[in-house]
């Protein structure tokens, strides 16, 4: 029998919720703007930051890894983010990921680097518009003034109760990622439906 495993079509975990997100964004008339960006290429990288591998491996991504806590360094289409004194997340275009393994791989040689695909793990919702900043922080405990969270900062927090990592993108008014474990990705995007009718307009 032939395997039919490989022709369904890849669903996304928010995948049912694109259509409430889209009427959210019409109806507040772009101060809210939620969507999923699904798919995203993610990669767990743990090494040690004054290693000779860490040099090797920021010329073979094209990028140096941030070194200041909480900070995102971006090239092209990858971004990486500071998660802990030895450890990055890597954030690339969908179905990226092997190539970001196999480049780290090759560029440690025999350096201790340790390389993780999360990208199953979580997905990612985009949250911009100009009231992007009042609606995360309905459910957020950090100060997210731009001065305290501008762009290029990022950190592990929660939001509504569930664990995720916040992105200030790296341009004003781009808003922010808000990365989730998958589990909890649609009831993360109930809380912020919910609290974004604030912002709808009923003319």
């Amino acid at each position: 029998m032939a395997d039919t495993a490989l022709s369904v079509p890849r669903r996304s975990p928010l995948a049912g919720a694109a259509e409430r997100m889209a009427d959210v964004t019409r109806s507040s008339g772009g101060a809210v703007r939620l969507a999923e960006l699904p798919f995203l290429a993610q990669v767990n990288v743990r090494l040690d930051p004054k290693g000779a591998a860490a040099d090797a491996v920021g010329l073979a991504l094209g990028l140096s890894l941030p070194l200041e806590p909480n900070t995102v360094v971006r090239s092209g289409e990858l971004t990486a983010l500071w998660l802990g004194p030895d450890e990055w997340l890597l954030v690339g275009p969908p179905d990226s990921q092997g190539e970001w393994e196999n480049r780290i791989r090759e560029a440690s040689g025999d350096g201790f680097v340790a390389v993780t695909d999360v990208s199953a793990q979580r997905t990612t919702l985009l949250v911009s518009g100009a009231r992007a900043r009042d609606l995360l922080a309905h459910g957020c405990p950090l100060d997210l003034h731009p001065r305290a969270f501008g762009p290029g900062r990022c950190a592990q927090t929660t939001l509504a109760r569930a664990q995720v990592v916040l992105v200030a993108r790296d341009q004003l008014g781009a808003g922010f990622w808000v990365l989730v474990r998958s589990s909890f990705a649609g009831y993360l995007t109930d809380w912020l439906l919910d609290a974004a009718t604030e912002y709808v307009r009923h003319d």
